[in-house]
């Protein structure tokens, strides 16, 4: 008797696009998944429509793997959905788990970009100020837009999230990983995050010696001997902040971890767990004011999903 096939679903939120890349990138592994998969959703890929998936009993997919924050009712309307007719929900890549990068337009709210994005720019002609509306009659009936929301949402903000596997993008043999547990059925208890459950410094060659902090300078600053943790230079690395499972790859080429990875384990702020690694080697007070950039430094990839979450505007 056949093997009856599992069925998974890929979204694309509000993302880059280099999530789906990395589900590529897993290689003759994907062999294995069309021998074991029916893949239902996967809108980048194959041509299906918001009502198809409308119409699927509700947990009639498996597996789905949810790549991007929330940043319009639409992505909010598909996230809600694709729980519905889900039996497992993956936030998959930082966006998804922690807002990432795209997260961080939390410093402003949709009055703001918009003025930005259709009428400061330089290249903008917009006297009129005319942005996008949620609606608009023509004579061949109603054009609409999703609604543009002023906050960016992480996943597990807007829905009930199973799994975490986080990266921008994950890193490849995670993907595979997770994938075989999945074929297995070993996954690990609801809630678990996919990735190892230690630091990026435990993943790093490099060496960790006096760990004494008197001045802040950016990489281009120091020469660099490829051997000596950053932190030792003088150079902010997320590494102790942020969860293992990508091999350390920008230490090895010589570049401090930027934290795509999110919140290491039994961590809860990432940018607040950097602050205070920073603040425990630093010989003086003042260091800290040395750090440029201080929200894209410590809370690049992590704002949305962060205590801070968001910047108060005030009108």
């Amino acid at each position: 008797m056949e093997k009856k096939k599992l069925k998974f679903a890929f979204y694309w939120a509000a993302s880059c696009g280099g999530c789906e890349i990395a589900v590529l990138d897993i290689n003759e592994k994907i062999l294995d998944v069309v021998a074991n998969v029916d893949i239902v959703f996967w809108p980048v890929a194959i041509d299906i429509k918001y009502k198809d998936v409308e119409a699927m009993p509700d947990e009639s997919i498996d597996v789905c793997f949810f790549n991007g924050a929330i940043r319009t009712s639409e992505q909010e309307h598909l996230a809600k959905l694709l729980r519905s007719k889900s039996k497992v929900l993956v936030a998959f890549g930082s966006c998804a788990c922690d807002g990432c990068v795209v997260g961080l337009a939390n410093l402003w709210d949709k009055e703001t970009v918009f003025e930005r994005a259709y009428s400061e720019t330089p290249s903008t002609k917009n006297p009129e100020f005319v942005t996008p509306q949620t609606s608009l009659k023509v004579k061949e009936g109603e054009l609409v837009l999703p609604d543009f929301f002023d906050t960016v949402k992480t996943l597990d903000q807007t829905v009930d999230v199973d799994y975490y596997l986080s990266g921008c993008p994950p890193p490849v043999p995670l993907i595979a990983q997770a994938v075989e547990a999945i074929f297995k059925n070993e996954l690990p208890p609801k809630g678990s995050n996919l990735m190892p459950t230690k630091s990026i410094c435990d993943e790093c060659p490099r060496e960790k010696k006096d760990r004494k902090l008197s001045e802040i300078k950016r990489i281009y600053e120091i020469d660099d001997d490829f051997e000596t943790c950053f932190w030792d230079q003088g150079v902010i690395c997320m590494g102790p902040a942020t969860r293992a499972g990508c091999g350390a790859q920008c230490p090895n080429v010589n570049v401090p971890c930027t934290g795509c990875d999110g919140p290491g384990p039994r961590v809860t702020d990432q940018g607040a767990a950097a602050i205070s690694a920073l603040a425990s080697i630093a010989t003086n007070p003042e260091v800290i004011n040395q750090a440029v950039d201080p929200i894209g430094t410590f809370y690049k990839y992590s704002l949305a999903h962060s205590i801070l979450r968001r910047k108060v505007m005030k009108k």
